[in-house]
């Protein structure tokens, strides 16, 4: 509110008595209101109209003196600031009285009349102007009202000019007609695929496994076949011309599959920069923009194409960029990855210095994004080991409680305290000095009692009672199986998964990397089969979601291979990718459960045989299924003519659903399904495309 007051505004007299003119406060003196008033002691009022402009008034003029019935009429024509009389400064102001007032004691309910209401006008003509306006607003509203249902009545009678619904003209036409000619343009259009492509790939959305039909009725309705209150649909039976798409039956979720389905194709997961240290040497990951396909966009196109499409649509996809650019990696190798192996970092324990070997914590380092920076990280878990033997010197090793299954049955191996050093303690105080030189390469630390990482009561206290569940898969002979499935399964085994816990296959089998133990075998990567370290342990992979699928445990994270592979169960098969494609499972039993996992290696012309094992307390029955293919997709025919180039052939693509039951005490507690898309391989062939035959003529 503003603090300064407005002027007061001149405000003209009225017949309330009113006064026209402002009044200082020095010229009014303080009106004191008392509830007994002696009217005998009030001052009298002396009026006079010689001194102010009165109006003329007709009447009969005696010298100065006015008769009393032309005072009377003056008086009350006169204006408000005449009935003040200004040579008297020092008496109280005092109202004029209304017009209407017959005398001091009483007043009268009616207005004056006749002369006294001034230049105001008859107020019969102007009652009369009012009643004019009135009817006449009356008039056009009626008018209006009258317009307006016509309009609606005759939208939905037929169909402005000019409007065609999917490209068809329907413009003009009854909607019987616009209904019948629909159906004859589109209707054998509805089983025709959309067709989506992305890069080479080419995808064919069929009408019924997308959930999509022409809906006729809505169609014409929509385009003014219906009758409509909206005043743009009757403005358009005039105006004409109007472009409507078709209006579809879209059931969203068989949609959405479809969607999806051409998601597991087109989509690439963003690489993230990553320095690791094998062999105790920085080894730098780059970084790759991902890819994702744009799901509501996508499902969206494929409405809007259907039944009009002259032409495939470009799929609509978006760039997932990592969270640091190859510049932030190559400063991360810089200023951390390569001084933190420069040299042995000192431990100091009591008078005792200790070295601790680069090979002792490299193994646990890696140099990662963590909110955006490149930063070093040291895993206790795998600290630890490496660094007990480092530290023989101090104190004794702590031995870790096992389960050992003796004779189909459990048994708790019990675990032994030692001295030594406490490896969360250390690698938390490793970080730091890592990027240090000189005498500030070292750290303080105390020798204290080293419990077992997985004690006696933590072998106890899962309850594991009886094997849960088993599955075993078969691979043929490839040297470089036996040895990457074999190592896989040695690090995977004992792993105990307490209840609510969930179990990771890329943290418990770490980076597949020569000094982990692997070796390079086939992979799938880029649609196509190549060389890398650590090829085959996917068979590692499916075999251990199988056991947890049986088992009844929780499905947190699964991906099946781009191609189906005939060797695994389809549809209920996983692939694993360090770094971004991993192996999940939530341990939702009472009990915890113990992974059991071991290789028969293949021989030449044998078979090798992969087996998981759940061991716990046994909650559910669980019964698998699975629907038919569908969605079928081949590939193409590629040519590779670089050095790499490894022959493949074609692959059909298709889609598939798996069921999951559980049963408890043989009531159904639960059912789950499962989409697997797989992608068709294209044929490759090594070498130069042949050119084209051209005609003899």
């Amino acid at each position: 509110m503003n603090d300064e007051r407005p002027e007061s505004p001149d405000v003209e007299g009225t017949d309330e008595g009113h006064l026209d003119e402002t009044v200082s406060d020095a010229d009014v003196e303080p009106v004191v209101e008392s509830d007994e008033l002696d009217l005998d002691d009030a001052p009298t009022q002396s009026w006079s109209l010689a001194d102010h402009d009165a109006p003329r008034v007709e009447g009969e003029w005696s010298g100065d003196e006015w008769t009393e019935d032309e005072a009377e009429v003056a008086e009350s024509s006169a204006p408000a600031e005449a009935l003040e009389d200004p040579r008297d400064d020092d008496a109280p102001l005092a109202a004029a009285p209304p017009p209407h007032a017959v005398d001091p004691d009483g007043w009268s309910d009616e207005p004056p009349t006749g002369d006294v209401a001034g230049d105001a006008g008859d107020p019969g003509d102007e009652g009369s102007g009012r009643h004019w306006g009135r009817w006449a607003l009356v008039a056009a509203v009626v008018l209006l009202g009258g317009l307006y249902v016509g309009g609606y009545l005759l939208t939905g009678s037929r169909l402005a000019a000019g409007t065609t619904i999917g490209g068809v003209d329907v413009g003009g036409m009854s909607p019987a007609d616009a209904r019948s000619t629909l159906e004859k343009e589109l209707g054998p259009k509805q089983d025709d695929p959309v067709v989506l492509v992305h890069g080479d790939e080419r995808f064919e959305v069929t009408p019924s496994d997308a959930g999509l039909a022409l809906d006729v009725d809505a169609s014409v309705d929509a385009a003014g076949g219906a009758r409509s209150w909206d005043p743009r649909d009757m403005v358009a039976l005039v105006v004409g011309s109007r472009d409507r798409a078709p209006v579809l039956d879209v059931d969203e979720k068989a949609l959405r599959s479809a969607v999806q389905g051409i998601g597991e194709a087109v989509d690439v997961p963003v690489t993230e920069a990553l320095i690791t240290f094998p062999d105790a040497a920085p080894r730098a990951r780059h970084p790759k923009d991902g890819l994702t396909i744009r799901t509501t966009a996508t499902a969206r196109l494929i409405q809007d194409e259907y039944l009009v499409q002259d032409e495939p649509a470009e799929v609509p996809t978006a760039a997932v960029e990592p969270a640091v650019d190859v510049a932030g990696l190559r400063e991360a190798v810089s200023s951390i990855a390569r001084p933190a192996v420069a040299a042995p970092v000192t431990i100091q324990v009591g008078r005792q210095k200790v070295e601790l070997p680069v090979t002792a914590y490299a193994p646990a380092l890696r140099v990662e994004p963590v909110d955006g920076t490149m930063t070093p990280v040291i895993d206790p878990e795998r600290l630890a080991e490496p660094l007990t033997d480092a530290t023989t010197g101090i104190g004794r090793k702590a031995v870790d409680a096992t389960v050992e299954i003796r004779g189909e049955r459990p048994v708790v191996v019990p675990g032994k305290e030692g001295i030594g050093l406490q490896p969360k303690e250390m690698a938390e105080k490793l970080v730091p000095v890592l990027t240090r030189s000189g005498a500030e390469r070292a750290v303080t630390v105390e020798a204290k009692v080293v419990e077992p990482e997985f004690t006696t009561e933590d072998a106890k206290a899962p309850r594991i009672t009886e094997k849960v569940s088993e599955f075993t898969t078969e691979y043929p002979h490839a040297e470089y199986r036996n040895i990457n499935q074999g190592r896989a399964a040695q690090l995977l085994d004992g792993t105990i998964v307490e209840p609510g816990e969930t179990f990771s296959f890329n943290d418990t089998v770490g980076e597949r990397t020569a000094a982990n133990g692997f070796t390079s075998g086939s992979v799938i990567n880029g649609g196509r089969f190549r060389d890398e370290l650590g090829g085959g342990v996917s068979q590692v992979v499916t075999t251990t979601y199988n056991a947890a699928f049986f088992a009844g445990l929780d499905d947190v994270e699964h991906h099946p291979h781009a191609f189906y592979i005939d060797r695994y169960p389809v549809g209920r098969e996983a692939t694993v990718y360090f770094g971004s494609l991993d192996l999940r499972f939530r341990n939702n039993l009472k009990s915890g459960v113990l992974i059991r996992s071991f290789v028969q290696p293949s021989s030449p012309g044998g078979v090798g045989r992969t087996t998981v094992q759940i061991w716990g307390t046994k909650e559910f029955d669980v019964q698998a299924g699975q629907s038919e293919r569908r969605n079928f997709r081949t590939g193409q025919t590629r040519y590779d003519d670089s050095a790499s180039c490894a022959p493949q052939g074609a692959l059909p693509g298709f889609d598939i659903d798996i069921y999951r039951t559980l049963r408890k005490d043989g009531r159904v507690v639960k059912r789950e399904t499962d989409t697997a898309v797989y992608q068709a391989a294209d044929r490759i062939i090594c070498g130069k495309k042949p050119e084209p035959k051209k005609d003899d003529d």
